[in-house]
């Protein structure tokens, strides 16, 4: 990006072309409403990077009123991602949050480093990992969804049944409750089995961290005699997520 300035511009604007540019080294930003100043050769330090590419040529910027460059992206994980830039400084908070605003502005070798670390190594290797074993999750999680969204009107709370099998053999001691809730014509969200180490109790975690992420108040326990009765041997495989509403 050709940068310029003159006495009746705002900082990092073009001059008129009616004389030679005169380069800018500092920018003025205001990425989603929050204000940073910084240099041309700060934002384009890794080639092929957004921000260097956004950074490459006037044509490709967008200004705000004040005549500072636009990014309309969350300010509050930009300063992290522009420590990175001045001086290496690596974030040690805010971790998934300035992950993420890496990986949109292509800033290589900073994703790299922040994967590497516990917050994002454990979720992206070793929990989504675990998950993408397990035949039809994210379908499932938005049937425990919907469930409990039809059941929630003019109620404090939902209930939806889930049965959880490891292994073939959970799966066998725990068919003939299935083909009972069948009959009844109830509804239960059935995950695995699944080819991984983590236990049931690690997948059932994982349901629940993942509902609330979408804002949603739930809980999990073994199902009531009053919601269902397995069959001998088949208790440990049904549980009740109880979704609150208020």
């Amino acid at each position: 990006m050709s940068l310029t300035t003159g006495r009746s511009q705002p900082l990092g604007r073009a001059a008129s072309p009616a004389g030679p540019p005169i380069i800018s080294p500092v920018v003025e930003l205001n990425v989603g409403g929050q204000f940073y100043t910084t240099t041309v050769i700060t934002l384009r330090k890794f080639p092929g990077s957004k921000l260097a590419d956004m950074f490459s040529s006037l044509a490709k910027a967008c200004t705000d009123v004040e005549g500072r460059f636009f990014i309309d992206r969350p300010g509050t994980y930009f300063g992290p991602i522009l420590d990175y830039l001045r001086s290496g400084q690596v974030p040690t908070q805010h971790i998934p949050e300035v992950y993420r605003e890496a990986q949109f502005y292509e800033i290589k070798p900073l994703v790299k480093l922040l994967e590497d670390m516990p917050q994002i190594f454990g979720e992206q290797m070793a929990r989504k990992q675990f998950l993408l074993r397990v035949p039809g999750y994210s379908e499932n999680l938005e049937l425990m969804v919907r469930l409990a969204r039809a059941e929630a009107v003019a109620a404090r709370c939902s209930s939806v049944l889930v049965c959880v099998v490891r292994t073939e053999e959970d799966a066998a001691n725990c068919a003939e409750s299935l083909r009972v809730l069948e009959a009844d014509k109830r509804l239960v969200v059935k995950f695995g089995p699944w080819k991984a180490a983590p236990v049931i109790r690690d997948l059932l975690d994982s349901v629940r961290m993942d509902i609330e992420a979408r804002g949603y108040q739930v809980a999990y326990d073994y199902c009531s005699k009053k919601t269902f009765q397995p069959k001998p041997g088949a208790y440990e495989y049904f549980y009740s997520f109880l979704f609150n509403w208020w």
